[in-house]
């Protein structure tokens, strides 16, 4: 077994993302989770815990992608696989509509109907889930999510690791700041912090991340 990718998280997420591996003509060669119960998800199978990825690189599997949802968690597991010598590959859905002048990092999900427009640049480990919407020249930080159709308006900058929940809308020039989450279906008007929650249409904030 030398070929084929190999997958952090056994989840819903991970579904989600064997599909868009394979839609894309990629092969799925193994999972690793942290329940390391022998079974199969989607048809991949799952083959231990985070302790069998030296021995899936040492049989020559060098392909990997972190599909785990919550931000801080899959940062730390791209910089641990990258470590231990694995390239992080990008999980682009064909049906995505994605600018030739947009710079995508590593071990990004690009979801079925996204759109990502002009000079926008997305940061590794990035999540732009179903449908969403990048515009013009925004800047999204590394390991951030957007939830299902949320949409940025252009030259929106997301810091690291901020999270919009599904349908959140962000109004052109806003900077959200890292660590902050967005809540389903709020409208961003003017700028966020760093670390805090943020609801409601206009969002406002109501404290600390949790």
């Amino acid at each position: 077994m030398s070929s084929g990718v190999v997958i952090i998280g056994g989840g819903g997420h991970a579904k989600v993302v064997i599909e868009s591996l394979r839609a894309s003509g990629e092969t799925v060669a193994a999972i690793v989770d942290a329940d390391p119960t022998p079974r199969e998800v989607l048809g991949a199978p799952v083959v231990g815990d985070d302790l069998a990825l030296p021995g899936l690189r040492a049989q020559g599997l060098s392909k990997l992608f972190v599909a785990i949802g919550d931000n801080r968690l899959r940062e730390k597991l791209g910089r641990r696989a990258r470590e231990q010598g694995f390239t992080l590959v990008n999980a682009i859905h064909p049906s995505a509509i994605v600018s030739p002048t947009a710079q995508l990092g590593e071990g990004i999900a690009v979801m079925a109907g996204v759109a990502i427009n002009a000079d926008s640049q997305i940061g590794d480990l990035a999540i732009i889930n179903t449908g969403a919407v990048v515009d013009h020249d925004c800047r999204l930080g590394a390991a951030c999510h957007l939830g299902p159709a949320s949409a940025l308006a252009g030259g929106v900058t997301l810091g690291e690791r901020a999270f919009l929940g599904v349908g959140a809308r962000v109004i052109p020039g806003v900077t959200i700041g890292a660590d902050t989450t967005v809540g389903a279906g709020g409208v961003v008007v003017r700028d966020l912090p760093d670390g805090v929650l943020a609801v409601g249409v206009p969002a406002q904030i109501k404290g600390d991340r949790p």
